[in-house]
């Protein structure tokens, strides 16, 4: 368990900086008509903004794994012409805004990236001054609005999803269980507004020390809490406290069979957590499998590899891109396009950018049963039917 905890507090400081542009602010508020001409009948100018010369690990390979993903992308348009121009971030917010400058100086009509919070709240002020949008590869929605979209899977798109589900099966009234760090307050604070557009109740909230102790320390306050919930909906992580509060709440009484265990994060990775007994029954969201599964099958044929979890939001951007671009109206990568009801076909199934700034996905519900994952809602394959 101190294994467990050692790497739930490196996991825990990824995503304070993740989040720690949660003190940023937002591009100011624009018109949805906002956005630069194009000429469709010519190549669209296109800048990639990836992280590479950061002295992060793993960015250069995500770098690789964007850019080639943006390309797949393009490669799959059809009657669509894409100048895509690759430029360097280093992971940071100065080099970011002076990359989006130069893309901007060389006549991109669009941004796509970067990746981190910081950087694509730089890019977006650099990009706002002349007009043009930006979809970020970031999943934090304190940077979101006016011209800079966040392509990234957010916490209340997945909260939506599964409160919406369970008021409709029956399980209505909601205990929050969630760490007291910066991402367990942005998980339980999406749950909560979740919960509002949904019909379902907030019985209780828990919070806790991302430790072993301060687990433990809040496992009576749960029980207790739990008596007036018919659900349990848990924000952790599996690299985090998710496997200890699988093991000490049904031993404290805590029954998933009389509970329903609910949550924010993928249960299904890595895969040896499928067999720990409190998450049997648990429900949990993901992207529809096999658009996911199709995507990373090509992807491996063209490169020799797998993508990197998050590749996929490049080929997301581009089929935007292309999709509205197809229409040939010289307004397509205006805000009021980019947020066109009827959304996108992407990598992991259906998307839409709203016009906040942040974006909905279709998802799947899943739930784990002898060990294995089981869909028992399905992706929705448009935004006009079940699921949202």
């Amino acid at each position: 368990m101190f294994a467990v905890f050692k790497r739930a507090r490196k996991a825990a400081l990824t995503a304070a900086a993740a989040l720690s542009a949660l003190a940023l602010t937002a591009c100011d508020p624009v018109s949805l008509s906002t956005g630069p001409t194009i000429n469709t009948s010519k190549p669209v100018p296109v800048a990639l903004l990836v992280p590479r010369g950061s002295a992060q690990q793993g960015d250069r390979v995500l770098a690789q794994s964007l850019e080639n993903a943006a390309r797949m992308a393009i490669a799959d348009l059809q009657g669509v012409q894409i100048d895509l121009r690759v430029y360097d971030t280093a992971g940071g917010p100065e080099v970011a805004s002076g990359a989006a400058q130069q893309a901007l100086q060389d006549g991109a009509r669009v941004i796509l990236g970067p990746v981190y919070a910081e950087a694509a709240n730089a890019a977006g002020i650099a990009a706002r001054q002349r007009g043009v949008n930006v979809l970020a590869f970031s999943n934090n929605p304190a940077i979101a609005g006016g011209n800079v979209f966040i392509l990234g899977p957010t916490f209340d798109n997945t909260a939506r999803r599964l409160t919406r589900f369970a008021a409709r099966n029956g399980k209505q009234n909601i205990l929050i269980v969630g760490s007291n760090d910066a991402a367990g307050l942005a998980g339980r604070t999406a749950i909560q507004r979740a919960a509002s557009q949904t019909g379902a109740n907030i019985a209780g909230s828990v919070g806790y020390e991302l430790s072993q102790q301060g687990v433990i320390n809040a496992i009576p306050a749960i029980r207790n809490q739990s008596r007036q919930a018919d659900a349990v909906f848990l924000t952790s992580t599996t690299a985090g406290a998710l496997p200890l509060l699988a093991q000490l709440l049904p031993e404290a009484g805590v029954d998933p069979a009389e509970k329903q265990y609910i949550g924010l994060t993928r249960w299904d990775i890595p895969a040896q957590t499928l067999a720990l007994p409190g998450v049997q029954g648990g429900w949990f969201a993901m992207p529809d499998q096999g658009k996911v599964q199709q995507f990373s099958a090509r992807y491996q044929a063209n490169y020799g590899g797998s993508p990197h979890s998050i590749g996929s939001l490049a080929y997301d951007g581009i089929a935007a891109i292309g999709a509205l671009v197809a229409a040939g109206k010289s307004d397509a990568l205006t805000g009021a396009a980019l947020t066109q009801g009827a959304g996108f076909q992407g990598a992991g199934g259906i998307f839409r950018l709203r016009p906040d700034g942040t974006n909905e996905r279709g998802l799947a519900v899943a739930t784990i049963q002898e060990q294995k994952v089981v869909i028992i809602d399905p992706a929705p394959s448009s935004f006009t039917g079940a699921g949202f």
